[in-house]
């Protein structure tokens, strides 16, 4: 393809991708209110945290959990940006395709493979972020809303929940990929494991003071959760590179040739080994002895 053929399609790929992802924010835009058989609704889910706390620490004027609107445009706002978050989610198989589609004609096979694991694994450690994310966001709540006391009852806006809620998610799930960059960054030569053992206490540290400032909250227990997760995970990355580097050091030695520079010789051994006779120059020796 040429390069105009190739921004033709670039353009066409993003156009697709656009287009799933105006659908997925309607289809989440929807869910908002609308519950999907046994998949209670978005706002109901994302209000799960904030119903948690104890029905005398929130304001509750109709007996209900709800939040509080300051703006008459801020509940659509609020529910547009969670519909378009959710779609972006729901629509990504879709859009993630034509991105790769226009990728994957410029790759080798072997490069093709890598990218597909490096696409799943971190799909996986972002849902698994997320997932943790919102575990811990109740009790992150409970401490900061317990910091006042009786003195102060919670009424949160959804403008700031929503975005504390959303933020929570994306920190968590951007900091579990921590442990998929070091490995593919070990896999390609760049980062081997002498040099994560040599800088493990400072790398842990720096995940502490990372967690400290990147939670948006001021509460302990998100800070200690997520250092704690990114450490465990920090801690398995570090022995599979452990592993990779001694398998990829033993198939080093294995290869005469492995660290030979393009202008040096291979090494070769010109000692002559000794021969056995075969069985009838081995009679006609001792033949030879016995006359003589």
């Amino acid at each position: 393809m040429s390069l105009k053929d190739h921004l033709y399609d670039l353009r066409n790929r993003l156009g697709l991708g656009l287009l799933f992802i105006v659908v997925g924010g309607i289809f989440g835009f929807i869910w908002w209110d609308v519950h999907l058989g046994p998949i209670p609704s978005l706002s109901k889910i994302l209000l799960q945290p904030y119903c948690a706390l104890p029905a005398d620490a929130r304001f509750s004027p109709n007996g209900q959990c709800q939040l509080f609107q300051r703006q008459p445009f801020e509940g659509f706002m609020v529910r547009f940006k969670v519909g378009i978050a959710a779609g972006m989610v729901v629509s990504a198989p879709l859009w993630l395709y034509q991105l790769w589609a226009f990728i994957t004609p410029g790759l080798y096979a072997k490069e093709r493979r890598f990218a597909f694991t490096f696409v799943i694994f971190a799909s996986i450690l972002f849902a698994a972020g997320a997932v943790l994310a919102f575990v811990v966001i109740p009790q992150g709540l409970d401490v900061l809303v317990g910091f006042g006391g009786t003195a102060f009852i919670t009424a949160l806006d959804a403008g700031s929940y929503i975005s504390f809620v959303l933020v929570m998610l994306l920190i968590f799930g951007v900091s579990f990929e921590l442990p998929l960059l070091i490995v593919m960054l070990n896999q390609v030569g760049m980062l081997p494991y002498a040099n994560l053992r040599r800088w493990r206490r400072g790398i842990v540290f720096g995940l502490f003071v990372f967690a400290a400032f990147a939670t948006p909250g001021t509460d302990p227990i998100s800070m200690v959760v997520l250092a704690a997760a990114m450490w465990l995970l920090f801690e398995l990355a570090v022995q599979i590179t452990r592993i990779h580097d001694r398998r990829a050091a033993k198939r080093e030695a294995a290869d005469l040739t492995a660290n030979l520079s393009d202008d040096e010789a291979t090494p070769m051994n010109y000692a002559p080994e000794p021969v056995e006779p075969s069985a009838p120059v081995a009679k006609l020796g001792k033949d030879f002895d016995d006359v003589t």
